[in-house]
């Protein structure tokens, strides 16, 4: 993440200590050579199931940052795609890099709390960006994603298996998430950004309670856990017809 192409320890530093909007402006230009940037295998997989569900008519990336999403969109959706997000930096990226999609491409600066669309897609999709939202803003959310589905739309986005506990990648986001809530505790403005805070059992309560009928299917590219359990889920939730 340090090397030549990627944002220094200075820079991070500084973003960390913005708000989450003035944050990922600053980091828009070197976002996709970070950790942060949603990797190549789960968009894959994620592009895979869709076309097995497929194909959707017009679609949305919440929270699209840089457009990674969008190409996967791109690939399931006939009639255009849209990319959603509050950071004017990284829709400029996202810009540049979708000049090139076969299908036409819709990027507007709002928040994913304040959508401003009707009844306008067919599917819904958003990578890595619930840990932006605090678990008492998931019902709001959800309630807008549902409001711009058209009826028997789709609203889908991918689960890692969470680490076990006392593992090395569980003490990680552990102490990540403890150093985020003493800098929110003692900074202005917040930075929200908590890697534990979304609890998959919790997003399929609210989803339910928001109108959605809640499946999932596996993700077959990431295999299975020593327990038997699947590294990966697909969450889809579907609007009602």
């Amino acid at each position: 993440m340090f090397g030549p192409e990627g944002p220094s320890l200075r820079e991070l530093a500084v973003q960390a200590l913005s708000s989450v909007e003035h944050g990922y402006d600053l980091l828009a230009p070197k976002f996709d050579h970070t950790p942060f940037r949603t990797p190549e295998p789960v968009l894959d997989a994620v592009a895979a199931a869709l076309a097995r569900l497929g194909p959707f008519g017009a679609g949305l990336d919440l929270c699209c940052g840089t457009g990674a999403g969008l190409d996967v969109l791109s690939t399931v959706c006939r009639d255009g795609v849209t990319g959603v997000d509050f950071s004017a930096g990284m829709l400029s990226v996202a810009r540049e890099h979708t000049r090139s999609l076969p299908t036409p491409v819709h990027l507007v600066q709002a928040d994913a709390r304040a959508l401003p669309f009707a009844q306008a897609f067919d599917v819904v999709v958003s990578f890595g960006a619930f840990g932006h939202f605090l678990p008492r803003e998931l019902p709001g959310l959800f309630a807008r994603v549902h409001s711009v589905l058209r009826p028997g739309g789709s609203f889908a986005f991918p689960v890692l298996a969470p680490p076990r506990p006392g593992s090395p990648a569980f003490c990680m986001l552990l102490g990540f998430d403890a150093v985020m809530r003493v800098r929110n505790a003692v900074w202005r403005p917040p930075f929200v950004m908590y890697y534990r805070a979304f609890r998959f059992g919790d997003a399929v309560r609210e989803l339910t309670r928001a109108g959605f009928d809640v499946g999932s299917q596996a993700l077959p590219e990431f295999g299975h856990r020593p327990d038997g359990s699947r590294r990966a889920r697909l969450v889809v939730a579907r609007r009602a017809a």
